[in-house]
């Protein structure tokens, strides 16, 4: 044999588990929480009432909440998803709104018909806005609703506002009045009284004729005397069009 060739080397590995370094522990030991977790599901499951169980099986049934099926979960007993939810409120508004609208057209029609305020009609202006229905009785150059520098109402107006009162008071909804002015400052000789009081003044003299009508003192929510603080026509604050008195018919809560 060549003394210049070299015995073989062998090495030999000994193989074995990966002790604290090896991953299987990890596997075992995430099923045993993962099935403790199972069991403390299932015995406070048990010992709720019933809603939460019918929520429980409903977020399983429908989890993302995107089931327009029926208005509730498991046949209408579990609670609805928070998506349908909103989207029954949105329609729930938009339904009061049109309701509303037809009620101010209805009012608008029996006004015009009557023969003793179809000279008003055209300064009732009626519109829904974000609060509800407003209801804005629009002074004009004549002064057709209050005496001058007054918060009395003429006798026509008052039969008008008396009119509204009792179309209103077969609506639920809560009410608003308010008075406004224009930008004429109220020669007061130093006695304080302006335009915020006569204001606040014209708001209760429209209250009381609403009431009158028919309408109940527990739907009054809010009087407010805006003075000239919130013009119809800001090109023009001193324009007859900023007298007025606003009934807003609030939406539901």
């Amino acid at each position: 044999m060549d003394v210049n060739d070299s015995a073989p080397v062998i090495k030999k590995i000994k193989k074995g588990h990966g002790g604290h370094h090896g991953g299987a522990w990890k596997v075992a030991y995430a099923d045993f929480v993962t099935a403790m977790m199972a069991l403390f599901i299932v015995l406070w499951i048990l010992a709720a009432n019933q809603e939460i169980k019918e929520a429980v099986a409903g977020y399983f049934k429908d989890p993302i909440g995107f089931s327009t099926k029926s208005k509730e979960l498991l046949n209408g007993k579990g609670p609805a998803p928070l998506d349908t939810q909103l989207q029954e409120e949105i329609q729930k508004r938009e339904n009061e709104k049109q309701e509303l609208a037809r009620t101010g057209e209805k009012l608008i029609e029996e006004l015009k018909s009557d023969t003793d305020l179809i000279t008003l009609a055209e300064q009732v202006k009626i519109e829904v806005t974000k609060e509800g229905l407003r209801i804005e009785l629009i002074d004009s150059a004549d002064d057709l609703f209050f005496e001058v520098g007054t918060a009395v109402l003429k006798n026509h107006a008052r039969k008008l506002i008396e009119k509204i009162g009792g179309e209103i008071s077969k609506l639920p909804n809560k009410i608003i009045v308010e008075g406004h002015t224009d930008s004429r400052q109220f020669k007061n000789s130093g006695t304080g009284y302006t335009n915020f009081e006569l204001s606040a003044e014209r708001a209760l003299a429209a209250k009381r004729a609403l009431v009158f009508g028919g309408l109940s003192e527990k739907k009054i929510d809010e009087i407010h005397g805006f003075a000239d603080k919130r013009l119809r026509d800001t090109s023009d604050p001193f324009s007859f069009v900023n007298r007025r008195i606003s009934i807003t018919i609030k939406f539901n809560k």
